[in-house]
């Protein structure tokens, strides 16, 4: 059983490999530059539009409407999603291999990815319904079917349904339990399968509460776990000052030069560093995936192109404030002054990071503990790690369970909401590197339909921006 579980590994890993590095790539970066093109950058016009719609009446203790979310909490429901591990695990891994550098591309992939996310929301909005109970609900089957009214739409919603309840319904929630669990035990000696229960058992309870209960943890949770990180995040700046001049200028150099700390030609790093930016931004920001759509269509706005510049905001959140803080926390402590790569160049940078024991999942750590202390460390990761993870759990839940709805109608939501709460205590159970393979895997196979759908519709969405284009 295990040979075969091991080949099953080597086949998923290769099959990801090329849908990360070439084929999503291609479509999403292009879909980006495409959706700026066609709605004459609404990123930058409507940026002001969007900051005052999301946060113009900002208020903690809103009641869910009878007929849908206000834009905030769809926008914190679409945050908490995008700001998960990736956040912090993701940033890290770009940085260690593809270097500095990395973390330009990761900020030029969200610039262009939120024309993206602007047009997954007005189509979301455009095509959503409510329900009996006048809750309104939606995203990419339905636009999908819209784009595609025929058997190859049917097959295409089918397509995307099964690998989003797969890949966040399920072992998504799973992998994101996973390191809630790893965290938890090593900074404060719980035993995972404690923690397991625990999670399972208040990630039952909200889910079973649906979309309002959802909503209402997330648009709580989400600005206490922001506030948690970037006043921890400028403590160290603080402690580190003097050398965010160098650290800014490390990452606009490393985008351009990173042979010189790679090593090797200018093409083989220049290609790791882009390819490293590009994929750990997208896969963090979530445009063009499909998944943040399904907050964006419950909101209850005057028209769609109001949630759409609401929806661009969540990119900027993600990648400019909380996963640009990893950045700076990272390269000030690790690749200035006294850091254990300040200095590194193509000769001996793979030989420091052997040296010095640094991996993905504990950069942070290390960054903090060099300020502090390593149980200060320990503990910090592991609190953000938590708020983190277990906001992604709620509404990836959501998002999968909009697609169970579509597949097998709303019946059997208690059947899925108990399945998603046992694959989230079986992530605290085991560690299965299949298990995040499969998850990427399922992950990228949501974004073909969905640009595919998205291009098809873009007559609709720059004509959303266009009549909106003097605000």
């Amino acid at each position: 059983m295990g040979c075969i579980m091991d080949e099953l590994l080597k086949i998923v890993s290769r099959i990801n490999g090329c849908l990360s590095d070439y084929v999503l790539i291609v479509l999403l970066v292009g879909s980006g530059i495409f959706f700026s093109i066609r709605t004459r950058f609404v990123q930058i016009r409507c940026f002001g539009e969007g900051m005052r719609r999301a946060f113009g009446n900002f208020s903690l203790h809103r009641r869910v409407g009878k007929q849908g979310l206000s834009p905030f909490q769809a926008l914190a429901t679409a945050v908490a999603a995008q700001v998960g591990t990736g956040n912090i695990v993701g940033a890290s891994g770009a940085i260690l291999i593809g270097g500095p550098g990395a973390i330009f591309w990761m900020w030029l992939v969200a610039f262009f990815g939120m024309a993206t996310i602007y047009a997954e929301a007005v189509l979301a909005q455009n095509t959503h319904v409510a329900d009996e109970s006048g809750q309104y609900h939606g995203g990419p089957v339905y636009y999908i079917k819209r784009a595609f009214p025929n058997w190859f739409g049917s097959l295409l919603a089918v397509w995307f349904a099964v690998a989003i309840i797969v890949s966040l319904g399920f072992m998504g929630c799973m992998v994101q339990a996973n390191s809630i669990g790893e965290t938890c035990a090593n900074a404060f000696g719980i035993p995972t399968w404690i923690v397991g229960l625990i999670i399972a058992a208040v990630a039952a309870v909200i889910f079973l509460g649906g979309i309002s209960r959802i909503a209402g943890v997330a648009e709580k949770l989400v600005p206490t776990m922001a506030l948690i990180y970037l006043a921890g995040g400028a403590l160290v700046l603080i402690a580190r000052i003097e050398y965010l001049p160098q650290t800014f200028g490390l990452i606009f150099k490393y985008a351009f030069q990173p042979e010189a700390l790679l090593g090797g030609s200018w093409g083989y790093a220049i290609k790791v560093a882009v390819s490293q930016g590009v994929k750990r931004g997208l896969f963090s920001n979530e445009a063009g995936m499909g998944s943040t759509p399904h907050a964006h269509a419950a909101a209850k706005v005057a028209k769609p192109h109001d949630q759409g510049v609401v929806a661009m905001i969540g990119v900027f959140i993600d990648t400019a404030v909380v996963l640009t803080m990893t950045a700076l926390i990272v390269i000030s402590t690790i690749y200035t002054g006294d850091g254990p790569l300040a200095g590194a160049n193509g000769g001996n940078y793979a030989e420091l990071l052997a040296a010095g024991n640094l991996s993905k999942t504990n950069l942070v750590q290390q960054a903090v503990a060099s300020v502090s202390t390593v149980s200060v460390g320990n503990i910090f990761v592991a609190v953000c790690l938590l708020f983190f993870a277990f906001s992604t759990i709620l509404s990836w839940n959501y998002f999968g369970k909009i697609n169970f709805h579509y597949l097998f109608g709303k019946r059997a939501s208690v059947l899925y909401s108990i399945t998603a709460s046992l694959f989230v205590l079986a992530g605290t159970l085991i560690k299965n590197d299949l298990a995040w393979e499969l998850q990427d895997m399922f992950n990228q196979l949501m974004v073909l339909p969905n640009v595919m759908a998205l291009i098809a519709l873009s007559g609709i969405v720059a004509a959303s921006a266009k009549r909106n284009k003097l605000q």
